[in-house]
């Protein structure tokens, strides 16, 4: 199994951020966002990481962002490594194949998400209100149930902690009422173009989410990364069966594993063994070459 990337240096580069998966430099007139093989669980990162999950990310996102090129304009510029500036790509060897090059934008202080099916928090929400985000939902829908149409159902964008639910009416206020309308159209225009592609390679898309940015003239970007296992719930359309949690092409199987163990969530994170780590390789690789091939 190749050795994972949890990290990399571009030390001629202003670095602006480490995310749990991404590094964030400045380099020109853009920025270099790079996906490394970096796996957090219950928030904590694990000192593993999935070998290869970064370059699916980063060539899955690319995919999208071309497909989607009708409907939004985005911020990639290139994956392309040797079309870099040459300050970014002091760490090349490493970061070949799972680094994007972008335009800087303004960032939208908004997570657009978008439910085809009622999982996670969702469902969680809807057996205590019968409604998600606001939205109301019929009576009588189960775990994994798809949703009469898909939704809106924003979260605010924390810079750390976990993002909370916001109502549309909270969007208009924070963003005005054109925004919040133009960010839920797009989103909910995104979201079908890619559940309709996902399906005809026997693919759920459950539910995603997108981020989004302003030009300097005010227009609206899709950015960051787009339809990938990460910012997106993908289910087998062979296995999936209402009334249950469906298994999904991300790092579910590291969450399972950790589970059996009597690990307290809390640092430092027990080893991962590598017959665990090369099955989540795995299920990554998958996903990817299904959607693509």
């Amino acid at each position: 199994m190749a050795e994972a990337v949890l990290n990399v240096s571009l030390p001629r580069c202003e670095h602006l951020a480490s995310g749990k998966v991404r590094e964030l430099f400045a380099a020109g007139d853009g920025i270099v966002l790079v996906s490394t093989d970096r796996v957090s669980a219950f928030d904590v990162i694990m000192n593993q990481g999935i070998p290869g999950r970064g370059i699916v990310l980063t060539r899955l996102s690319q995919f999208w962002f071309d497909r989607f090129e009708s409907l939004i304009p985005h911020h990639l510029i290139s994956t392309d490594l040797d079309a870099m500036p040459e300050e970014a790509r002091d760490d090349a060897e490493k970061m070949r194949g799972r680094t994007m090059f972008a335009h800087r934008l303004e960032i939208v202080p908004v997570e657009c998400v978008v439910r085809g099916y009622l999982a996670g928090s969702g469902w969680k929400e809807y057996q205590e209100s019968q409604s998600v985000c606001g939205v109301p939902l019929p009576a009588g829908l189960q775990n994994s149930s798809k949703l009469p149409e898909p939704i809106f159902t924003p979260t605010t964008k924390a810079a750390t902690g976990h993002d909370m639910p916001m109502t549309f009416a909270e969007v208009e206020a924070l963003l005005g009422a054109d925004r919040a309308h133009e960010l839920r159209k797009v989103s909910l225009e995104i979201y079908q173009a890619g559940a309709d592609y996902a399906a005809t390679r026997g693919i759920l898309l459950a539910d995603t989410k997108f981020e989004f940015g302003t030009k300097q003239d005010g227009t609206l970007v899709l950015a960051d990364e787009v339809l990938t296992p990460d910012s997106s719930r993908y289910w087998d359309a062979a296995t999936y069966e209402p009334g249950r949690s469906q298994d999904s092409f991300d790092k579910q199987i590291i969450r399972d594993w950790l589970e059996t163990t009597d690990w307290n969530k809390q640092p430092p994170p027990p080893t991962i063994p590598e017959e665990i780590l090369a099955k989540a390789s795995a299920r990554y690789q998958e996903i990817a070459d299904r959607l693509m091939r």
